[in-house]
């Protein structure tokens, strides 16, 4: 890692003060991560990303007043802050709430040390990082057609590579993945990507995958066509 970059500027929001104090010091043993303010509750949040500006929010979802989905849609709408959940309900509510709000990631509380400084270092580079066994749940959730309100309408600027992009992102494909798929460089695929996101006006590859299961272009099984 470049030890002379800035580094990443992060806000932790739980309503229990010894979590965050868990995180904070966490975070404090990594290198080019840096806890810039705690909030209890969403509204304190709010304040403090208009405040400090912070790359990353790691976000509680169950908080009194403002709760964390509340705040994750206020935060993605007004800033330029990339929002991660991190909560121990592992519910498929929470999770879909979160991410229709704007979520950039989202995590279990039992994640390990290493893998939430992963994901804070990979969200804030433009990624988006949902645990495994959200993934699968994601798939899971669209299974019964009949919940889907299916849009195919809003993908319509979307070119025939593109569209072929999006299905194997949202099957769970990284760019080198991709490219591989495709028999294309890397490079190419990250422009496809960047196309995709612009176009359909999405802040990252998780709403990208949610939209690509809300349009059809994943069936249920997590397969393209």
């Amino acid at each position: 890692m470049n030890t002379t970059a800035s580094p990443l500027r992060v806000v932790i929001v739980d309503d229990e003060a010894l979590v965050r104090t868990g995180f904070a010091m966490i975070l404090a043993t990594e290198d080019g991560l840096e806890v810039v303010g705690e909030a209890g509750d969403g509204a304190e949040a709010l304040s403090l990303v208009r405040a400090m500006s912070p790359d990353i929010v790691l976000m509680d979802l169950q908080m009194s007043g403002m709760n964390g989905i509340e705040a994750t849609r206020l935060i993605v709408n007004e800033s330029s802050s990339r929002v991660v959940v991190l909560t121990t309900f592992d519910r498929d509510d929470y999770l879909f709430e979160a991410l229709t709000a704007g979520a950039s990631g989202f995590l279990l509380k039992n994640t390990s040390p290493e893998d939430l400084a992963t994901a804070i270092r990979s969200v804030a580079a433009g990624n988006a990082l949902l645990a495994p066994e959200v993934t699968q749940r994601v798939i899971a959730r669209f299974t019964d057609a009949t919940q889907v309100d299916y849009r195919p309408d809003r993908l319509t600027g979307l070119t025939e590579r593109e569209l072929e992009v999006l299905g194997l992102l949202a099957r769970g494909l990284s760019n080198a993945e991709i490219a591989t798929e495709l028999v294309v460089g890397e490079a190419t695929v990250k422009t496809h990507v960047s196309n995709i996101l612009t176009k359909l006006h999405l802040r990252d590859r998780v709403q990208a995958v949610v939209l690509a299961f809300e349009c059809g272009v994943v069936n249920p099984r997590g397969q393209t066509g």
